[in-house]
C-alpha cells in the first residue's frame, strides 16, 4: 500500500494541471508518471493491467472524488 500512496501524492502533485487538461477523463499513474488518459475506466484498467499487471498503479477520474473501497478489498 505504500506505493499506492505515492501514487496518489503524485496525482495530487499534478491535479491542477489535469484538471485543467483533462477533466473527466480516466488517467493511469505509475511510478508518478502520467501514462495514458482514456474515455472509460475499462480502457485505463485494460491498459494498466497489459502493461504492469497488479500493479500498483492508480486509475483515477480527473476531477471525480476518489473512491473508497472497503477494506476487505484492499487486503486480499
Amino acid at each position: 500500500m505504500a506505493l499506492l500512496s505515492e501514487e496518489i501524492a503524485a496525482y495530487e502533485a499534478m491535479r491542477d494541471t489535469l484538471e485543467v487538461d483533462y477533466l473527466g477523463k480516466w488517467i493511469t499513474l505509475h511510478d508518478g508518471i502520467l501514462i495514458g488518459t482514456y474515455e472509460t475506466f475499462e480502457e485505463a484498467a485494460k491498459e494498466a493491467v497489459q502493461q504492469f499487471g497488479r500493479g500498483p498503479y492508480l486509475i483515477r477520474q480527473v476531477g471525480a472524488p476518489p473512491a473508497v473501497l472497503p477494506t476487505s478489498l484492499l487486503y486480499r
